[in-house]
């Protein structure tokens, strides 16, 4: 198996509450997970608002450090890499945000926004950067007329069209897309997951997709892993995930997946309660306080993720 992107025992935790009298507490954003991506694979990471999906796609790039754990990339740790060394392979693993206004700075025009990370990591000479600029705006489905604009000019499934252009400039093998298509409207959802669709298999690329839509994560993911209070819950191929869901949490996911169809009443399981909070997550397993199969083991013991069979693997001690 060649693995591109290997996470083992990865944990980010926050220190909130601190002054000078009190220690203050930590957020425990990403608790102990551990996962794989393989080289041209979508790799989708979902569960709800709050979960740790963002940090844990930060803390893979190191945009912000882990607390413990490690990041292979290539088969190398990246964990204890120096800033001038990680500036170095920050070329090769890009990010696509979430909000494509706030990701682009208003004053720079698109031409230069698309060019600097090609002037940070140095990948072209200057007087070949304006050609690759307007070879990746048609790749994207930009005009090279608009290259001079600037972005409040454009429409948000256009920004994000050029926040995607400006995260392939310096030929990256590994991009994560956080929630690059929960801002816009759903027809425009559909034009961006296609292009990226498109674009990770026209130049051989690996992505983390991390959304909270699980519809938009089965179109465009080879494996998904579901997400739920800072753990790992659930992980295998989509065909399996999503035709033989395990985990009462991803069934519940599942279930809420909205059918056009008036006449058509799902049954499926019912979420109960609010998401516990991150400061003190629940002893046992984290989903015990809203789940309807709780058993006694499950408030005082955490469940292993395990393999139950063909790579599909699951954290319930009802499996």
């Amino acid at each position: 198996m060649d693995k591109l992107i290997e996470v083992r025992n990865l944990k980010k935790y926050f220190i909130t509450g601190k002054t000078f009298f009190n220690k203050g507490e930590y957020v425990r954003a990403v608790d102990d997970i551990s996962f794989y991506i393989k080289r041209k694979e979508i790799l989708g990471l979902v569960g709800e608002s709050g979960c740790g999906k963002t940090t844990c796609g930060k803390v893979i790039l190191r945009i912000q450090e882990p607390t413990a754990g490690s990041i292979f990339f290539n088969g190398k740790d990246i964990t204890s890499l120096k800033r001038r060394e990680m500036i170095k392979l920050k070329e090769k693993m890009m990010i696509i945000y979430q909000d494509p206004f706030g990701s682009l700075d208003p004053r720079m025009s698109i031409g230069a926004a698309i060019a600097e990370p090609m002037e940070v990591h140095a990948t072209l000479p200057k007087n070949e950067r304006k050609d690759r600029v307007i070879e990746l705006m048609r790749k994207v489905g930009l005009s090279e007329e608009q290259i001079n604009l600037y972005p409040h000019e454009f429409s948000g499934g256009q920004r994000q069209r050029i926040g995607i252009a400006r995260a392939l400039a310096t030929n990256p093998e590994f991009l994560v897309a956080d929630e690059s298509v929960s801002a816009l409207d759903v027809s425009i959802q559909a034009q961006i997951i296609n292009l990226l669709k498109d674009l990770q298999e026209e130049f051989g690329l690996s992505l983390l997709f991390i959304a909270h839509d699980l519809s938009v994560i089965k179109h465009i993911s080879d494996r998904v892993a579901v997400m739920y209070l800072g753990k790992i819950v659930e992980m295998g191929s989509k065909i399996e995930l999503f035709n033989n869901p395990k985990h009462p949490y991803t069934r519940a996911l599942l279930s809420a997946i909205p059918v056009p169809d008036p006449k058509y009443r799902k049954k499926g399981e019912i979420l109960m309660g609010d998401v516990p909070s991150p400061i003190d997550p629940p002893a046992g397993c984290r989903f015990h306080t809203r789940c309807s199969h709780v058993m006694a083991i499950c408030r005082e013991k955490a469940p292993e993720l395990i393999d139950s069979e063909n790579s599909h693997y699951v954290a319930c001690h009802l499996i």
